[in-house]
């Protein structure tokens, strides 16, 4: 299994993280999926995909929460690296996103930029989530953050 693991990821950096956005695993209460690097249309794919994932979990300001904090994880990583991502939400009782990339640079919080375009990504996973979090990943990181179906 390791070795797959292995394989997959040197695979993805030798192509420069440009599989199929299609691409990934469907398993029931599963969302897997690889995003090219810079695909911003991947971000609204995700949300629909999610949503989908949702339907009967949690209430609806839970699953709003939901695509709010994957969408700001997924643009980051498809911003601020240079490999794509790989996306993987898992619904049980709570819902777990992981958003994996491929360069091990740590996101920081930061203050809002002037212009009001940037800065708020990780501000609103740390509000909004119930745990959130990065660890290294092998070649990378990945940021998650978890729901409970409850309020917050």
């Amino acid at each position: 299994m390791k070795r797959q693991s292995a394989r997959r990821e040197e695979k993805h950096e030798r192509s420069g993280g440009r599989e199929d956005v299609r691409a990934g695993a469907r398993r029931s209460g599963v969302l897997e999926r690889k995003l090219r690097h810079a695909d911003l249309t991947a971000v609204a794919e995700i949300r629909s995909e999610l949503r989908n994932l949702l339907r009967s979990w949690g209430d609806s300001g839970r699953s709003d929460i939901a695509e709010l904090l994957t969408s700001e994880l997924v643009t980051n990583a498809l911003v601020h690296t240079n490999g794509g991502a790989i996306v993987t939400a898992k619904v049980t009782d709570r819902l777990r996103v992981e958003v994996r990339d491929f360069v091990s640079r740590r996101p920081k919080m930061r203050p809002p930029s002037s212009d009001g375009t940037s800065g708020r990504g990780l501000m609103l996973v740390h509000s909004l989530a119930d745990a959130w979090g990065v660890r290294s990943h092998g070649v990378g990181k990945c940021v998650w953050f978890e729901l409970g179906r409850g309020a917050a």
